[in-house]
């Protein structure tokens, strides 16, 4: 659930941005830098959780983070202007950043290697339900309460829920025993980067952020199909939300998947199916047909890759490094991978909307291609084997 409307504020965010510009009177640029500085910002405070959950229980940490993310949001309905609405919109976006690298933790903990794909595909899915959500619902909201009361709306649900979770959520505390018992998070983050796997799993995340679903590709989606070819609303709205609703049932069929065949193939196919799916979007022009084939691509791989990486980073680190890999992981993804976004706002700022929309998504092509080269040698884990077991590389 707190999954949920941390996906459905991601997605509904790109829908808000157009209102901004509007309202505010600012440009693509500036609300592309927002987006970047937001993740940026939650993607570096991911750093202190090595650190700080093994002196925090990550309940307490999933719950609290919940209040100021929530709160947060519901709070940019109130801005006055847009460096207001900025700053509690990156404030919000600080307190949702427990929920990757806290609520993975949480799950490895709990789940054998044999589940754990399907385990984290599911929590990835079930907060893509937000998204869903906000395809069915965003648009109407938006034209009936506008943007400052879709804010509330899917803000106070977030701080109600992070209130449930320090009421009912519960944990073993195993991994913060064995973590503490290890020794010092130095000495774990040096076994992590000893880790010729996970350190490929690194840069795969930090690549792959230059065309990641939520956050990236429906964003840019959104802004090419209204502002560059100028779509009816209607036509648009229904695009988003066949791309979004596309991110349920593909992690969660990609999670099974890798649970059977190994996290590699199930990887590399994410990456390669993404990056086509980039190209053929953009080289349709207006073409609804070919736009429709490549949102239908997109929504099908771009959205698959990240809960498969996650997933061989649980496989591979075992419990007294964890919290650390895990952290060291969203760090990377979402911070330094959220570069990507102030590069392409940067690029749409220099060249403009009609040249740089093209441009951005033959870079996110680029980036999951490189991905996939990156990945190429890793072995997948056997599925059954002890959690720390580290797959050989190929040669």
């Amino acid at each position: 659930m707190a999954h949920a409307v941390n996906h459905a504020q991601a997605v509904i965010l790109p829908l808000i941005f157009l209102k901004i510009i509007d309202e505010f009177g600012v440009n693509a640029q500036a609300v592309t830098l927002v987006a970047a500085a937001g993740a940026i910002g939650s993607g570096f405070v991911q750093a202190t959780f090595a650190f700080v959950t093994r002196r925090v229980t990550r309940r307490s940490l999933m719950g609290l983070g919940g209040l100021l993310f929530g709160f947060g949001f519901a709070a940019q309905g109130a801005a006055p202007s847009f460096g207001l609405f900025a700053l509690t919109n990156v404030i919000s976006r600080i307190g949702g950043s427990p929920q990757h690298p806290v609520g993975n933790g949480l799950l490895a903990e709990q789940f054998p290697p044999e589940r754990r794909g399907f385990a984290i595909s599911a929590h990835i899915s079930g907060g893509n339900v937000g998204t869903v959500i906000v395809a069915v619902l965003g648009p109407v909201l938006l034209a009936t309460i506008g943007w400052r009361g879709v804010s509330v709306v899917f803000g106070i649900p977030a701080a109600l829920i992070a209130l449930a979770i320090l009421r009912w959520v519960t944990e073993t505390g195993a991994d913060r025993a064995a973590a503490i018992a290890e020794g010092s998070v130095r000495d774990a983050m040096g076994v992590v980067w000893g880790s010729p796997t996970i350190r490929r799993v690194y840069v795969a995340s930090i690549l792959g952020g230059g065309g990641r679903g939520l956050g990236v590709a429906n964003l840019f989606a959104v802004l090419y199909l209204t502002h560059v070819l100028g779509l009816p609303q209607s036509t648009t709205d229904l695009m988003y939300g066949g791309l979004i609703v596309l991110s349920v049932p593909m992690p969660l069929v990609a999670g099974w998947l890798s649970d059977r065949l190994g996290r590699r193939p199930v990887i590399l196919g994410a990456y390669i199916g993404g990056a086509a799916g980039f190209l053929v979007f953009i080289a349709a022009r207006s073409s609804l047909l070919g736009l429709w084939l490549g949102i239908a691509i997109m929504g099908l791989f771009s959205f698959a890759e990240s809960p498969q990486l996650q997933a061989l980073l649980a496989d591979v680190a075992s419990a007294p490094i964890r919290d650390v890999s895990f952290a060291l992981y969203f760090t990377l993804a979402f911070g330094v991978g959220a570069l990507w976004v102030a590069m392409y706002g940067a690029i749409i700022g220099a060249v403009g909307e009609t040249a740089g929309l093209p441009i951005v998504f033959g870079l996110m092509a680029a980036s999951f291609t490189a991905a996939a080269i990156v990945m190429w040698p890793v072995r997948s884990p056997i599925p059954h084997a002890e959690p720390g077991v580290e797959p050989a590389e190929s040669v």
